[in-house]
């Protein structure tokens, strides 16, 4: 089953991703993991990715698309594959759709979560991880059970990332409705898309998803 997980910065797509990498076998291919992943495999893919980077360049749709044919191809999918931070546009849904099809798979569903904005700007500014195992907390609504130590890992270590606060959110908000919310009509019309509530508690946003994917 390959799904993608859509709705804007703080939406809950990461906690959800690795349930369901967790539980079902399924490969989490995040955008960004595979550009760093490639800048270290030392591949011909990656040295050209190492060099638009150190230009400060935008790395073009084509070389993402190029980094998920090389996973999908791997065959480190195989029981799955969950879109993280791709596609973000119209043009690169297009483009995922065609190089699904090119493999012989399909997109089997499309899952969108929805959140009230103020609420989102709440929950991210209080984010952080920790960052040995990458588990989310929030330092009023999920805080670790011992302060300080990670409640998955024991790890003492925690990072926040520097855009985690409600200016960097609006403008992030700004530029996902602008350029990625289309994409919500795009996938409703190819009849691919389930909304669930991504202001429930985790658990509870976790079976709505289960429910859209074996609905």
């Amino acid at each position: 089953m390959n799904i993608i997980l859509l709705g804007p910065p703080g939406a809950g797509k990461g906690t959800q991703a690795r349930r369901l990498v967790e539980e079902r076998g399924m490969v989490q291919l995040s955008t960004g993991d595979m550009l760093r992943e490639a800048q270290a495999s030392g591949s011909e893919m990656g040295e050209i990715v190492k060099d638009i980077m150190a230009r400060g360049d935008l790395v073009t749709d084509e070389i993402v698309i190029g980094l998920i044919k090389e996973q999908l191809e791997s065959g480190v999918a195989a029981k799955g594959a969950i879109f993280d931070g791709f596609p973000r546009t119209l043009a690169q849904a297009d483009a995922l759709g065609e190089l699904l099809k090119a493999q012989g798979l399909a997109l089997d569903a499309v899952v969108a979560m929805q959140v009230d904005d103020e609420a989102l700007v709440d929950r991210v500014s209080g984010r952080f991880t920790c960052a040995s195992c990458g588990e989310v907390y929030h330092e009023t609504a999920h805080p670790p059970k011992v302060e300080g130590v990670c409640d998955k890992c024991g790890s003492t270590e925690f990072k926040k990332r520097p855009d985690d606060n409600a200016e960097s959110m609006r403008t992030r908000l700004l530029a996902y409705y602008r350029d990625t919310s289309p994409l919500i009509g795009y996938y409703h019309a190819l009849g691919k898309l389930t909304r669930v509530d991504g202001m429930a508690p985790p658990d509870d946003v976790a079976g709505q998803v289960k429910a859209a994917l074996d609905g």
